[in-house]
Parts: structure tokens; C-alpha cells; sequence
């Protein structure tokens, strides 16, 4: 009696039942940092400044909007367009669809595959094959055909024929060993892993754009304050000329006085340069063309000021904040789930294979679905016995990646601490060194007017006059130099505490047309 295709299925249940069992290989387990730091403040409050009020860390909260706290509307304006703009982001994001697309691929291995097939075929038998044998009951002398093409049973059994043919192929892999599952996790954490790599290029380029800008307010200021110094300079000039034509003094006052103009204009292109430099850069990150941001950054405006206060968070939060933590602990997770493929390719894989069709040699007779039937149902086991040492090295180069992995999650969180520690030494010491040089400041300032009323009273000469603007002149710069710089090391602070939690990450649209050609720009 012919066994049906559905009862053969209920045979195969229970073997079915152990898909539920464990996948093999180890389970990937979050890594506890080996040293934390119980506060971030230890060792870093910094004395109160006596020149300029103090910036603390505080631990409170770390807000996401961290660049909000220098309370500089066109900073905000320009990191409100990083997410959408910047190229690096958009490469991330493309990256993070691939590899969802990937987990998609791997989710389909573990269902049941169903194809649909159709072909035709026109054959004709061996005489001297399997149905040349005596005693298959088979005539094996051939009658003429007059049916069309088509031979009838036992007699034209050789006389070419057609063959039509249509149905459907299932196959599917019993995952007992977890050999899927743990392509699935792998694929789940890889997908991870580029959600958060999205997430570091993004603090990188929104941390860029901000040292950028305040690089930017930097260098203008220094423009202003050496455009200054050259008119004071120029002013000097005059007054030696004045006093050289009454014969109170000579003509090397005049060439000191004119080579100090010249060599203080001489640092005005540089600056311009720098200044053009920056707002260029900050059109890059921004995705936008040379020059088209001059109009929009080239006024003047102030060094954006830090707060009094700035939250730096617990220690403790800093893996949950840090994206390249992250990273590491998915990829870890990733290498740990490769170590269970490879284990799984050492145990036998079941698959279960089955098909329906219609088979007939006229297309009419497709009508009597009974007697055209054909199917079949069963299962196949496939064992590894020899693989030339493959599946051992695998397994060793798997274990091998994930013994990397554990190493790279490890520098991460050790390098995460280390740059957060060097973040608050270098915030605190510059602002000891900018109370330091607006006390200098304050003090050239002061010999140059004591030098200038001594040189009118004729007390002293020309050059204590040069030296003293020489001197209002770096002091002005280096303050300026260090302002700036403090700016942005508050931004390396935050972007070494991970620059709050960025929960949301940008959609990224189909790659806009260029906004300006090669043509245009040689124009």
C-alpha cells in the first residue's frame, strides 16, 4: 500500500521537535571592563583661575546636544545639518542597510525553500541501455509511430518522444546544531556593530564641524587683533617720521619703525588663508562646494565661550555612551556566534526534500491530475568524514577572531578612559595658562605705554617702543590661541564621553546630483 506524503511528514515529527534544541558553541557574554574609574572628577578640579571665571566638570548628565552649552546659534545651525549632509555619515548609514540586507539573507536560510519548475523536453531511449535487457517485459523491436511524436507502452518505446513536466520543489534544513541560528546572531550583531560605527562617524564629523568653527572664530580674531596692532604700528611710524624731520631723531628709528608695519602685515595673509581654509573645511563636512559657506561664516564673531559648568557624566556610563565601545562589544558578539557556525559544520545536516509535479508526454493528459502525478518526500543526512584538516582550521581561525575581538573590546574601553583622562587634564591646564597670559597681556599693554610716553619725552629709545608692540602683539595672540584652544578641547571632551546618546540615526536619501561640476569651478 502506497504511504502518502503527509504521513511520511508525521514520521519525521519528532525528529522535527529537536530544531528546539541549544545551538552548539560558546554564548557570546557581555564583557565587564576590567578598571573604572569610580569618578571622573578625581584629581581633576581645577583651581579657580584668578583672570577669568573657572569651567568645572560636573557629574550630571551628558547631554546629546552637548555643542547647545557654547550657546552660539550658527554652531547649532551648522551641527543640526551634519546628520543629513555629511558624506562619511551617509557611507555609514549605506553600510548599516548592506549589512541589514545581509541579516535578511541569513534569517532566509533557516525556512524552507519552495520553487516552482516547468520544461520540456523532447528524448529518445538507449537501445542498448536499461531497457534492452531481456526480461523486462519490454518489446524491444521498434513499431512505427503514428501518434503524433509519441511512443505508446511496450511497443515504439524507442521512437523519439516529448516529455512535459511541471510542479514544485521544496527543500529544508533541519537546524538541530544551530548551524543558521548562529548565522542569524553573527549577522544580528554585525548589523549592530554598523549602527554603531554610523554612530561614531557621526560624533566625529558633528565634533569636526565644532573644532572647526571655533578654530574659524579663532583665527578671525587674531586677524582683528593683528589688523590692530598693524594700525598702532603705523601710528608709530608717523610719529618717528614727525620727530626725524624736526631732528629729534634719525632715520633707523624710521627703518624700525616701517620694518615692524611690514612684518606685522606679513602675518595677515596667513591668517586670511587659515581663516578661508577653515570655512572651506567646514563646507566638506557640511557635503557643500568650495566658497559656498563665505558669505554665511567670514563676518566676525566672537570665540564661542565654554560654561561654568559642564556635565561629564559617571564613569560607569561611558560604555553606554562611547559608539566605538559599543562597536567592539558587537563585534565580539559577531566573532563569538562565527565560533558556533564552525562548530556546527562538524555534525551531520538533515535536510528534508520533497516535490509535486505533472509529468506526461502530451500536454492534454495534464487534465488527469491522478495517473500524471508524480512526487516524492524523504529526508537526506550529509556528514562531514574527510575535509583535509578545512573544517579543524576554520574552527581554529574563528576561535582565533574571537580571541582578537575580546583583545580590540578591551582597547577600546582602555582607550576610552585614557583619552577622557587626558580630555580633563588638557581643559583644566589651558585654562591655567589663559589666566596666566591675560595677566601678560594686561602687563605688555602697560610697558608699551610706558615705552611710548618715554620715547615722546625723549627719555628712552625707539627700539624699547618696537620690543613692547613686538611683545602686545604675541601676548594678544597666544590669549586668543589659548581661548580657542580651550573651546576645543571641551569639544574633544565631549567627543571622548561619547557626546551623549544619539538614539536616532539619519535616513539616508537616494545621492543627490552635484551641486557645482569641475566646469563650474574652473569658470
Amino acid at each position: 500500500m502506497a504511504v502518502s506524503p503527509i504521513r511520511q511528514l508525521w514520521r519525521l515529527l519528532p525528529l522535527a521537535a529537536l530544531y528546539a534544541c541549544a545551538p552548539v558553541g560558546p554564548n557570546s557574554q557581555a564583557p565587564k571592563p576590567q578598571w573604572s574609574p569610580v569618578s571622573w572628577l578625581t584629581g581633576h578640579k581645577p583651581a579657580k583661575p584668578q583672570q577669568a571665571p573657572a569651567s568645572v566638570p560636573a557629574e550630571a548628565p551628558v547631554d546629546p546636544t552637548w555643542w547647545a552649552l557654547f550657546h552660539d546659534e550658527e554652531l547649532t545651525s551648522l551641527e543640526s545639518r551634519v546628520a543629513a549632509a555629511n558624506f562619511d555619515v551617509k557611507v555609514a548609514a549605506l553600510r548599516l542597510r548592506e549589512s541589514r540586507a545581509m541579516l535578511g539573507v541569513a534569517e532566509a536560510a533557516e525556512l524552507p525553500t519552495l520553487e516552482g519548475t516547468a520544461a520540456y523536453s523532447r528524448q529518445q531511449l538507449s537501445q542498448k541501455g536499461i531497457l534492452s535487457l531481456e526480461g523486462n517485459g519490454v518489446s524491444t523491436v521498434p513499431t512505427p509511430n503514428t501518434g503524433g511524436g509519441t511512443a505508446t507502452p511496450n511497443t515504439g518505446i524507442f521512437q523519439p518522444f516529448n516529455l512535459f513536466q511541471s510542479g514544485f520543489d521544496a527543500t529544508w534544513e533541519i537546524d538541530f546544531w544551530g548551524h543558521a541560528r548562529r548565522q542569524i546572531e553573527s549577522a544580528e550583531a554585525q548589523a549592530t556593530a554598523n549602527a554603531e560605527a554610523e554612530r561614531d562617524v557621526l560624533l566625529r564629523a558633528l565634533a569636526e564641524v565644532a573644532r572647526d568653527y571655533v578654530q574659524l572664530r579663532g583665527v578671525q580674531r587674531n586677524i582683528e587683533i593683528t589688523e590692530r596692532n598693524r594700525q598702532n604700528a603705523e601710528k608709530s611710524l608717523a610719529l618717528t617720521k614727525q620727530r626725524a624731520e624736526g631732528g629729534l631723531t634719525t632715520d633707523l628709528d624710521v627703518a624700525n619703525a616701517a620694518a615692524l608695519v611690514a612684518s606685522i602685515a606679513a602675518e595677515l595673509p596667513t591668517l586670511e588663508a587659515q581663516r578661508d581654509d577653515l570655512i572651506d573645511a567646514i563646507a566638506l563636512l557640511l557635503g557643500q562646494p568650495p566658497q559656498s559657506l563665505t558669505a554665511e561664516l567670514e563676518g566676525t564673531k566672537p570665540i564661542p565661550p565654554v560654561p561654568p559648568r559642564v556635565p561629564v557624566g559617571v564613569p560607569s556610563e561611558l560604555a553606554r555612551r562611547r559608539p566605538d565601545i559599543r562597536q567592539a562589544e558587537a563585534n565580539l558578539h559577531a566573532a563569538t556566534a562565527d565560533v558556533g557556525v564552525a562548530v556546527s559544520d562538524f555534525y551531520p545536516r538533515i535536510t528534508l526534500t520533497g516535490s509535486v509535479a505533472v509529468q506526461a508526454t502530451q500536454l492534454k493528459q495534464f487534465s488527469t491530475w491522478g495517473e500524471a502525478t508524480t512526487w516524492s518526500f524523504g529526508p537526506s543526512l550529509t556528514l562531514p568524514i574527510f575535509e583535509g584538516g578545512r573544517l579543524h582550521r576554520t574552527l581554529e581561525l574563528r576561535k582565533a577572531q574571537q580571541q582578537e575581538a575580546a583583545i580590540g573590546y578591551q582597547r577600546a574601553v582602555l582607550g576610552a578612559l585614557h583619552e577622557v583622562d587626558t580630555a580633563l587634564t588638557d581643559y583644566a591646564a589651558q585654562q591655567h595658562r589663559r589666566d596666566a597670559l591675560l595677566v601678560a597681556v594686561e602687563q605688555n599693554r602697560r610697558a608699551l605705554t610706558l615705552a611710548e610716553e618715554r620715547y615722546a619725552d625723549g627719555v628712552a629709545d625707539f627700539l624699547a617702543v618696537l620690543d613692547a608692540q613686538r611683545n602686545v602683539l604675541a601676548a594678544e595672540q597666544q590669549e586668543t590661541d589659548s581661548t580657542t584652544q580651550i573651546a576645543t578641547n571641551l569639544v574633544s571632551l565631549y567627543k571622548a564621553l561619547g557626546g551623549g546618546w544619539q538614539t536616532d540615526l539619519p535616513d539616508v536619501a537616494e545621492p543627490p546630483k552635484p551641486a557645482v561640476t569641475l566646469d563650474t569651478l574652473l569658470e
